[in-house]
């Protein structure tokens, strides 16, 4: 092999391990599948793809709200199982969620909660049946590896949004009904209330770079998905919108996972950034601590993308239901983004 011939193999092969997925290992290009919609009475499966729940009363709630919200639920065989930390073994909870995708009278899954120990799932997912079985999934924080991976693989539009063990206030259950049940195209905006404040202070956006942009919006949990970063469970991010959110992380991780990110490739390739809620991630006691602020703008500004933080996604009481590879228009400078199209087929 010439030299010449040798360093532009190495170049291409440099450039390909940079990119998701890394070399050989690329996310296949897939055009979008749609979930059908969802009717009250429909049969809705509860499974725990992630953590335990330590709380058995949680399951019972999760049962109830579905119920509340009209369907019939039919949970996983192991949904209420436990090794060590995780909700049964990998082969049991992969096993739940692979019966679940393949039930035919199942129309929608929802994940107890999330946690940690879904990515170890990715590698045992019937990717053929989901394909076969398209249907709406929910949940968010540790679900988001199951976000990724099925949107990297089949290109079925998944949905980030409350676990069935988490808070269904009013709030949370209205998004359900009018995603789900009305099939709205949805504006995310921001629930404005100032209480007795003369101008509000709390559940503000704040515009990082302003402008207009579209695309299919993908992200989830920003530590989950930074975990991805190599593997052939993360789908293609060039025009798409990214959002993120984040609990209990220092700041300095969020800085790290944010390089992780760039370095990947994955920062230089989106159209847009939505940041929503990076729970309890304020610097701690002590010198040299960035914020999260000085982080995004370290990070997001030189983009010179529409990007905004603040918005309602993450871990919260009230959180956005939104759709993992829907397509969105967000306007950085109003706070806001909206569904461009219907997400069910």
């Amino acid at each position: 092999m010439h030299r010449r011939e040798f360093i532009g193999n190495a170049a291409l092969a440099a450039l390909l391990s940079s990119l998701p997925g890394g070399a050989g290992a690329l996310p296949v290009p897939r055009s979008r599948l749609l979930p059908p919609p969802l009717s009250k009475g429909d049969t809705v499966a509860l499974v725990s793809p992630s953590a335990a729940i330590d709380e058995p009363f949680n399951l019972q709630l999760s049962q109830e709200v579905l119920e509340a919200l009209g369907f019939k639920v039919k949970t996983g065989a192991h949904y209420a199982g436990r090794r060590g930390h995780l909700a049964g073994t990998d082969a049991e909870r992969a096993g739940d969620l692979n019966a679940a995708f393949a039930d035919r009278e199942v129309k929608a899954i929802v994940c107890v909660r999330g946690g940690s120990g879904a990515a170890r799932l990715l590698p045992l997912i019937d990717y053929d049946a989901i394909r076969r079985n398209p249907k709406v999934l929910l949940g968010y924080s540790d679900i988001t590896a199951l976000h990724n991976a099925i949107n990297a693989q089949t290109g079925l539009v998944t949905f980030h949004g409350p676990n069935g063990s988490g808070s269904w206030n009013r709030f949370n259950a209205d998004q359900f009904r009018r995603l789900f049940l009305e099939r709205e195209l949805m504006e995310y905006r921001n629930v404005a209330d100032a209480g007795d404040e003369l101008v509000q202070r709390r559940n503000r956006t704040v515009t990082i770079t302003g402008g207009k942009a579209s695309g299919e919006l993908v992200g989830g949990n920003l530590t989950v998905l930074a975990a991805l970063a190599g593997s052939p469970y993360l789908p293609g991010f060039a025009g798409k919108i990214l959002f993120l959110e984040d609990v209990s992380e220092a700041p300095y991780r969020v800085d790290r996972m944010f390089s992780t990110l760039k370095l990947s490739g994955v920062l230089d390739r989106i159209a847009g950034l939505v940041f929503g809620e990076c729970t309890d991630c304020n610097p701690g006691n002590g010198y040299g601590s960035l914020t999260l602020e000085q982080i995004l703008d370290d990070h997001v500004k030189p983009l010179g993308i529409p990007a905004y933080h603040g918005a309602m996604i993450g871990h919260i009481r009230q959180q956005f239901i939104v759709p993992v590879g829907g397509k969105v228009e967000m306007d950085a400078d109003a706070g806001t983004f909206r569904m461009l199209e219907s997400v069910f087929n």
